[in-house]
């Protein structure tokens, strides 16, 4: 066995990550529902995934099921939070509270998917000084200030594209640990050890569009 020094933490798949918040979804759901138990086949079957997919998918993390049982349904939800980092609160600021930012503050449960909105900033007249989630908007001009102070590991990024970059690297030379970025900047190669996750709202929009025209043609065959 290799010693602690040589071993490599196992690389986990970007696919494999991106279903465990589904799984968490449809676990949550069960409890809902008194269900206490379910076998893989059977949560495959909900979710129109495969038994095995599951099964691979939890090994990654060690395996929770047992064979006969299947899997406990609120250890498993619990496991797949600890995994997912839920268990955590990152302090989190946001950048821009404009429709998009403030709909964001307003609408996520930030304390329950680990993370704790702790700042929003802005560089509106208008809009600094207004009260968001119990948070007053500051000025984007104290933003160093306040890292230096409070050290958010987070920060969503809501603001426009020829803003992201000078105010990403400063939040980076600040302590940010990873972006939550809604803006068009692609930073997912820009920094090293630092997480980023895009969302492309028209992206996924375009990739609508698709299905709906793909639909449409198939019904004409």
């Amino acid at each position: 066995m290799p010693s602690s020094s040589t071993y490599k933490k196992p690389v986990i798949s970007t696919s494999v990550i991106k279903r465990l918040p589904r799984y968490r979804r449809f676990l949550r759901n069960l409890r809902a529902d008194g269900i206490t138990r379910i076998s893989s086949k059977e949560l495959a079957h909900r979710m129109n995934l495969t038994a095995s997919q599951i099964r691979q998918d939890l090994n990654c993390f060690g395996g929770f099921g047992l064979q006969g049982y299947g899997y406990n349904v609120d250890d498993l939800y619990r496991e797949i939070g600890v995994i997912l980092g839920l268990d955590k609160c990152r302090p989190t600021i946001l950048l821009g509270a404009g429709n998009l930012g403030k709909a964001i503050a307003r609408q996520l449960d930030f304390n329950s998917i680990g993370f704790d909105l702790i700042g929003i900033f802005d560089k509106s007249a208008d809009i600094i000084g207004r009260e968001i989630r119990d948070l007053t908007v500051a000025d984007v001009a104290t933003l160093k200030e306040f890292c230096k102070t409070h050290h958010p590991e987070a920060a969503i990024l809501c603001i426009p594209s020829s803003q992201v970059t000078d105010l990403a690297d400063m939040l980076v030379e600040l302590g940010v640990k990873g972006f939550w970025n809604f803006t068009h900047c692609d930073l997912v190669h820009r920094y090293d050890n630092i997480a980023v996750e895009s969302v492309h709202l028209s992206d996924s929009l375009m990739t609508l569009s698709y299905h709906l025209n793909d639909s449409g043609n198939t019904k004409k065959k």
